[in-house]
């Protein structure tokens, strides 16, 4: 199933006449025009007006008027910097901290909507959990041929070491950031699945917080869902896979300061009130327990939340020059004496080839229909639908089939003869590292620029926890934003922003829709 375009009321207001018009007499925006054609946008109509569901919140910024909206982003601006809430780019190989961009004007979305998209999302992770599961045990999913035997044991992202493993529940990826878009026809889309080791929680949770002080009178008068509860659920996944019977010692693994998502480790840790911890705090003894080095003597660990790619993990199994792992930490996870989030080998169904097999993999592990929609996905590597990329490249989005941050896309539509040229020439040399999708018209949402209101295309980052007690979405995600003019690549690496989301109490006006998967 997947979904339409839906709007309502923005929620409940205790005195309509504080924040917003009476119904049906909008005020005039506070930017001259606004015109988001031929994209769909989250907050107006095509025929100019706010949509139902923004209607108020339309109307307050009409009230504040440009000056104030421009004062509201500049006191954003330097809370974030007071906060220290920051982002990495790399520079020839130096990275930068920079402040973290933040639009203040939110995106909305209606909950009945919601509640869909959240549905969705948790069949999808019940499903490549057991898909996962089946590769390191008894691949039933080859065999019956609903995906290539290629596909997993040919797969970089294969740990012939997870083989026989068998992690609390079942459950190999317990958290999960699922890129979602809309077309131009609002339609909702799943674009990739992000298990491996997924970022952008902390920034989805500051940018409330930030959101709130910017704005406490929207928050007094509107009805919009918490995110703030993720935190107390992550600390409930992360007990509920521990080995222990008492209460678990918990750490959260980084690379360091030098990684571009130490600020969301260190964030997490403090949340969660757990240690932040690199690979020389801990070390592995000949019981197989992990144990971290404190001022007490060892302690032992219990639930690792690594933010560790897989190959670093453990210098006796996998790279033998990495200084950014444990020695034995495989060892110790196959004896079970710690638990890995997420575990070693989930990357194997974070892999774009594998998205274009997702609503197979519903199909066959749940036996039922997907409710999100996929993007048509054409694999290099087959050399029917490798000859249709080549032959349609200016009309594709090609992707690295195993990249993240939004390197190496290349979007057809904007690329010059010479960048073709060259995509062209890596596809017939390596097929099997890259995809095409066709290039969807994602939607866009208001956006402030240079002290001017306009449409800039946006996409949207929920986060899915799994455990063996079950699982939950945030009430809305993280919106990014590309602003720049025309861009449809919305990763911060890339130059993007991001905006708070707002999940309120609004019943869309429209039926939401199905269709094929």
């Amino acid at each position: 199933m997947d979904l339409t375009h839906a709007s309502g009321t923005l929620g409940s207001v205790d005195d309509p006449t504080e924040l917003a018009a009476p119904q049906g007499a909008a005020l005039a925006p506070p930017w001259p025009t606004y015109d988001p054609a031929p994209f769909y946008d989250e907050l107006v109509g095509s025929d100019g007006t706010p949509r139902p569901s923004a209607d108020a919140l339309w109307n307050h910024f009409a009230e504040l008027g440009p000056d104030g909206l421009a004062e509201r982003q500049v006191a954003a601006d330097r809370e974030i910097r007071a906060l220290g809430v920051t982002f990495t780019v790399y520079d020839g190989g130096v990275g930068v901290d920079r402040p973290w961009p933040f639009d203040i004007i939110p995106r909305i979305i209606p909950r009945d909507q919601w509640q869909i998209i959240e549905a969705g999302l948790v069949q999808r992770l019940a499903a490549l959990n057991l898909f996962i599961d089946d590769c390191y045990h008894e691949q039933r999913a080859v065999s019956a041929g609903v995906v290539p035997a290629d596909l997993v044991t040919g797969s970089p992202n294969f740990r012939r070491e997870c083989v026989g493993v068998d992690p609390p529940g079942g459950i190999w990826a317990h958290i999960c950031g699922s890129d979602l878009i809309r077309d131009a026809e609002g339609f909702w889309y799943v674009l990739e699945d992000n298990l491996r080791v997924p970022s952008g929680v902390s920034y989805l949770l500051e940018n409330r917080m930030v959101t709130k002080h910017i704005f406490p009178e929207m928050f007094r008068h509107y009805s919009i869902e918490p995110v703030d509860p993720y935190v107390g659920r992550l600390a409930s996944t992360l007990a509920s896979v521990s080995p222990s019977t008492g209460d678990p010692t918990i750490v959260v693994l980084t690379p360091g300061i030098h990684n571009s998502a130490y600020f969301e480790h260190a964030f997490l840790a403090q949340q969660l009130g757990v240690e932040l911890v690199e690979g020389g705090d801990l070390v592995v003894l000949d019981d197989d327990c992990v144990y971290a080095r404190t001022i007490d003597g060892l302690e032992q660990v219990d639930v690792i939340y690594r933010r560790v790619d897989d190959l670093f993990l453990d210098p006796e199994v996998f790279l033998p020059n990495s200084l950014l792992g444990v020695p034995g930490l495989m060892r110790a996870w196959k004896a079970g004496r710690v638990a890995l989030v997420n575990a070693p080998g989930a990357g194997i169904a974070d892999d774009k080839k594998v998205y274009s097999y997702v609503p197979d993999i519903i199909r066959f592990y749940l036996e039922e229909e997907p409710i999100l929609w996929t993007i048509p996905t054409y694999r290099c590597s087959d050399p029917e639908a490798r000859a249709r990329v080549l032959g349609d490249l200016a009309n594709l989005v090609v992707k690295p089939a195993n990249e993240s941050g939004g390197y190496g896309v290349l979007v057809g539509s904007q690329a010059t003869p010479e960048e073709l040229a060259a995509a062209a020439k890596e596809i017939e040399d390596e097929p099997n590292r890259w995809v095409a999708q066709p290039i969807i018209k994602l939607s866009t949402a208001p956006t402030l620029c240079d002290d001017e209101v306009a449409p800039r295309h946006v996409d949207l980052r929920p986060f899915t926890l799994m455990g063996p007690d079950g699982a939950y979405v945030t009430r809305g995600g993280l919106t990014r934003v590309a602003r720049r003019k025309g861009s449809l690549v919305v990763n911060s690496s890339q130059g993007g922003g991001s905006k708070d989301t707002w999940v309120v109490d609004s019943p869309s006006d429209t039926a939401l829709a199905g269709g094929p998967a």
